[in-house]
C-alpha cells in the first residue's frame, strides 16, 4: 500500500463522560456569565459545573474560547428552536414563540456584551454567525407566513431580527414592544 493509499484515521469522538463534561461547562459558563459577566474566575464556573478547573482549560485554552462556545451553543440552540417551531406551528404563531427563544438568547449574550464588544479579534466573526445562522430559518417563517397570508411579504429577517435583538437588549421593555411589532407584522384577517 503506498503513501496515497493509506486509510484515514476517523476523527476521535469524545467520551460519554467527556461530551456531558462538556455540557456542564457550557451551562454553568452560561449561567455565570449572564450573573457575574465573562470576567467571572473559572473556579466558580468549574464548582457550578461539578469539574475541576484544569477540565476547563484543557477544552478552552483561552477565556475567549469558552465564551465563543457558549454563545454558538446558545445560537445553535435558538436556530433549532426556529426550525422546530417552523414545523410544528402555524407561521405566525411560529414566530411569535421564536421571537421567545431570541429574547432568552440575548438576555444570555448580555452576560458577556462586554467581550463581544471588546474589539478582541476572537469574536469579530460572531455577529454574521448571527445572522448568518439565523436568518435563513426566520426567513422560512416568514415566507410561509407570507404565502398563506398571516405576516406582510416583503420582510426580510435580518432586519427582524436586528429589530428583535434590540427590544429584546431593553429587558425592562422588551415583551410589550416586541407584542406590537409582531402585530404589525401579521395580516388582520377579515372576519365573517
Amino acid at each position: 500500500m503506498d503513501a496515497e493509499e493509506a486509510p484515514v484515521a476517523a476523527p476521535r469522538r469524545k467520551r460519554a463522560d467527556a461530551q456531558r463534561n462538556t455540557e456542564v461547562v457550557l451551562e454553568a459558563a452560561k449561567a455565570v456569565f449572564a450573573e457575574s459577566g465573562v470576567d467571572a474566575p473559572m473556579r466558580e464556573i468549574a464548582a457550578r459545573a461539578g469539574v475541576g478547573v484544569g477540565t476547563i482549560y484543557r477544552n478552552y485554552p483561552q477565556r475567549s474560547d469558552l465564551i465563543i462556545a457558549v454563545f454558538r451553543r446558545e445560537l445553535d440552540a435558538t436556530a433549532a428552536e426556529a426550525d422546530r417551531l417552523a414545523d410544528e406551528y402555524p407561521p405566525a404563531e411560529a414566530l411569535r414563540l421564536w421571537a421567545q427563544s431570541l429574547a432568552r438568547f440575548v438576555a444570555t449574550k448580555r452576560g458577556f456584551a462586554s467581550a463581544l464588544h471588546s474589539g478582541d479579534p476572537a469574536y469579530q466573526p460572531l455577529p454574521a454567525q448571527f445572522l448568518g445562522v439565523l436568518a435563513p430559518r426566520v426567513q422560512r417563517i416568514l415566507d410561509a407566513g407570507a404565502a398563506d397570508g398571516t405576516i406582510r411579504d416583503g420582510i426580510r429577517a435580518d432586519d427582524l431580527i436586528h429589530a428583535l435583538s434590540r427590544l429584546a437588549d431593553s429587558a425592562d421593555r422588551a415583551s410589550p414592544m416586541t407584542d406590537v411589532l409582531l402585530d404589525g407584522l401579521t395580516v388582520a384577517r377579515a372576519t365573517d
